[in-house]
């Protein structure tokens, strides 16, 4: 029996070739779609749930606002960590993580570059499932001189000799650290990724006891199924006592008076799962996700399978007239309703099965070039096969099932005697208002999407177009000069002597991408009891002009006043806050210290504001101040031969033999990275929303057939009676065009209040235009006619005298 409802689906399948391949290519694309998004989704989810306690490990962040900007910050003070372990029972245990940047390892007096080092406790590998391939993790880091080594850091500096025991060197430091260990390297799904961890044990930072300087990435590790929200709530208590006297100390104000005067500082716990897609901190240990874009993909997939099934359950009761007489003689042979369903069902399994068989054919090819637009490494390992067949098996048996079930038993339910005589097949308006309903759902959540992503790329027009306060076109960036030590100066000179280099300057803070920061807490004479938290920047003289800003008052630091040693350049928002709009210029500004201890500066210029973080933060206060020797330099040039100046400056580089390899960046490069998760969403958004409307024009296709197929006597009757093509073809034209009109009216307030959401995370936005609703509109409306205009025109052409043959 079951091999006969097989073998009737395999022959319907046939005998309706058009209807079954557009059934086949939307499920098959829709099923693609939502395997790749599925992927992306699953792997943003996985970060840090490798760990045997990921559940139970919280960060301790610390979050807070003083006049001037707001505090939020992924790493604490140096002693949280013991304090938290001290003082609650319940924090089981606590480890630190101190970032030290990529320093030049030496091996035998070899250089090696580009591994990432950080100081951990000894204990971090409790906390943490990082395996050992060499050495004893519990002890390994409980000697301040150890060091241990991933397993591609240890291949690249020994190659196949045994590590343990080696000793590792770094430029510039007599200081030698022996290997006692090898980890596997670290998962791609971790928050943190390091090739060398070295004992905090060491670090005499990592013993300070001050409250008002957070570098260490602090972790706890707390009990089963306990709220970390109850510890929380305790912190507050926390700071009071620990951070309040150094507060009394630094500000001359009890903790009380400091948050009268309305600062607001604390600690707070993020558990370890959500680092990745809750994070919006500064200073993180990498880059992170964002769960919107999680819901906004994972919305998309949902998207491309509703899409995908409504083409199947349309097309299926759209071609139940054809199928009628075989029904109705099947009822009258004994068939029940219960095996008629079932054969439906077969069928509508088999189309299902073939379409994911394509589907994961299609998403295997798609693959590569998905990884490159989302910037994953995503694959389909060997290791997934079984999961990935049970899947299969479950998911094409739910959609064949959810796509099937009401074709089966809306043709189940066919009267034999109405159909035998000869009766519609199709009923009554019931089937029809439903597929009526099914194509506004499939363009309505294509128009939103058209919608979206017109939106996106104008966000990124804006953020492209919108005056920065600088000029980052053609603007050099060279990193790590400090490797050319004394050479510093000679390799400055010799660039300056290029007529395509105008300035250069030299400076680790940077407008765009990873920067240099400090906070600086500064108070002017004109308010000296009110604190702004400032943003420092370390520049030199040629800074300013370098960058092409603009000094709105007084002057650029210059090496004609030496005083300017004591001199500060204010950006517009800081002089506001400081209370100095209206005379700023030599005005003292006084810096306090974390121990209390003051000094003062006095005001030579304000730069005009400029957009120094990203567009999703407003503009806060900033103070320049003279430093020269940085290990960065910036340089403006003027050249369409870009290609062979770096030539040249690579060679200058190489001149000095420094043991670092030349690498350079442009500023605006930097800045288009500070978007790359907008950039992709646009990217992505842009595709799905052209695959939705394919394959809603698939559907609309199929249905535009069926129409024109049942009307085929009525297009005679009035071809007969006069009618003209154009009149015909907007006859079968515009009961699909209302559906469309439908869907607009109800996509554009969706599409509106998603996209408004989605610009409220930027301090710098565009605005929603009704332009954008109106291209969208228009596009659905063209697209919809075109696919539908194709059989249109053609039933309007064909010979009355064929189809009036019969009657």
């Amino acid at each position: 029996m079951i091999r006969n409802y097989f073998k009737i689906a395999w022959r319907n399948l046939l005998r309706q070739r058009s209807f079954s391949a557009i059934n086949i290519v939307g499920l098959a694309i829709g099923l693609a779609s939502c395997m790749l998004m599925g992927l992306y989704v699953f792997d943003e989810l996985s970060f840090d749930r490798f760990n045997d306690h990921a559940d139970r490990i919280v960060r301790v962040v610390f979050k807070g606002h003083m006049a001037g900007g707001k505090f939020n910050e992924s790493h604490v003070m140096p002693p949280v960590a013991a304090a938290l372990k001290a003082d609650y029972p319940e924090v089981q245990a606590s480890t630190r993580l101190r970032q030290s940047g990529f320093p030049l390892v030496i091996v035998d007096n070899q250089p090696f570059t580009g591994d990432k080092l950080a100081h951990v406790d000894p204990n971090f590998f409790e906390m943490f499932t990082l395996p050992f391939i060499k050495g004893d993790p519990s002890t390994a880091l409980a000697d301040p001189n150890a060091i241990v080594l991933s397993e591609q850091a240890a291949a690249k500096y020994f190659g196949t000799q045994d590590p343990i025991g080696k000793l590792i060197g770094f430029k510039g430091s007599t200081l030698k650290l022996k290997v006692a260990g090898v980890f596997k390297d670290m998962p791609r799904n971790s928050h943190f990724h390091y090739d060398l961890l070295a004992s905090l044990n060491g670090m005499e930072e990592a013993k300070s006891t001050t409250w008002m300087q957070s570098e260490f990435f602090t972790y706890l590790l707390l009990p089963e199924n306990y709220d970390y929200k109850k510890l929380e709530a305790k912190l507050p208590a926390t700071m009071k006592k620990y951070a309040g006297p150094q507060i009394q100390q630094a500000f001359g104000a009890s903790y009380e008076e400091f948050e009268r005067r309305g600062n607001k500082i604390g600690l707070f716990l993020q558990p370890l799962t959500d680092i990745h897609l809750h994070s919006d901190f500064q200073y993180d240990l990498g880059n992170n996700g964002d769960i919107k874009y999680v819901y906004i993909f994972t919305a998309v997939a949902i998207f491309m399978l509703v899409i995908a099934c409504i083409n199947f359950m349309n097309l299926s009761t759209a071609g139940s007239s054809k199928r009628a007489m075989e029904i109705g003689v099947r009822k009258v042979m004994g068939s029940r309703k219960k095996e008629l369903i079932f054969q439906f069902l077969t069928e509508s399994m088999v189309v299902t099965f073939i379409a994911m068989a394509l589907a994961i054919g299609i998403a295997l090819l798609a693959l590569p070039y998905f990884n490159r637009l989302s910037g994953k490494e995503l694959a389909f390992s060997p290791g997934m096969v079984p999961m990935l067949l049970l899947c299969f098996v479950l998911f094409g048996l739910f959609v064949g099932f959810a796509a099937g079930s009401y074709p089966a038993l809306f043709l189940s339910s066919f009267k034999p005697l109405v159909v035998l005589k000869g009766g519609s097949a199709t009923g009554s308006g019931r089937s029809l208002g439903l597929r009526s309903g099914l194509v506004v759902v499939q363009f309505s959540i294509s128009i939103i999407l058209i919608i979206g992503t017109t939106v996106v790329y104008r966000q990124l027009k804006f953020i492209q177009d919108k005056k920065l306060g600088y000029d980052k076109s053609q603007v050099l960036v060279i990193p790590d000069t400090w490797a050319l030590g004394s050479n510093q100066e000679a390799f400055r000179e010799a660039l300056q002597a290029d007529s395509r280099i105008v300035s250069i300057s030299s400076s680790g803070f940077l407008p765009a991408g990873p920067s240099s920061n400090n906070n600086f807490m500064i108070s002017s004479d004109k308010s000296p009891e009110k604190t702004v938290k400032t943003l420092r920047y370390e520049v030199d003289e040629q800074y300013v002009p370098t960058l092409g800003m603009n000094i709105a008052a007084g002057r650029n630091f210059s090496k004609a006043f030496a005083t300017d040693s004591t001199a500060i350049i204010l950006n517009q928002t800081a002089a506001k806050l400081l209370g100095l709009t209206k005379d700023p210029l030599n005005a003292q500004v006084t810096r306090q210290e974390n121990d209390g201890t003051k000094y003062t500066l006095h005001v030579i210029g304000v730069v005009e504001d400029f957009h120094f973080k990203s567009m999703h933060e407003a503009i806060t206060p900033l103070v320049m101040v003279l430093s020269r020797g940085a290990g960065t330099m910036i340089a403006k040039i003027k050249t369409d031969d870009v290609p062979g100046l770096i030539s040249k400056v690579q060679q200058s580089w190489n001149t000095f033999k420094p043991d670092l390899p030349f690498t350079y960046s442009f500023l605006d490069e930097r800045f288009n990275e500070t978007y790359k998760a907008e950039q992709k969403t646009a990217e992505i958004l842009g595709i799905f929303a052209g695959l939705t409307v394919f394959v809603a024009c698939l559907g609309l296709f199929g249905l535009a057939t069926f129409t024109a197929e049942q009307r085929t006597k009525e297009i005679g009757v009035r071809k007969v009676l006069g009618a003209s093509v154009a009149g015909i073809v907007a006859l079968l034209s515009k009961d699909f065009l209302k559906l469309v009109g439908i869907a607009i009216v109800l996509a554009v307030p969706v599409a509106w209040w998603l996209m408004d959401y989605w610009l409220r995370d930027f301090a710098y936005r565009t605005e929603i235009a009704w332009w954008m609703f109106a291209v969208a509109g228009i596009l659905a409306v063209v697209v919809a006619l075109l696919t539908i205009s194709f059989q249109s025109v053609k039933a309007a052409l064909m010979n009355p005298v064929r189809s009036l043959r019969a009657e």
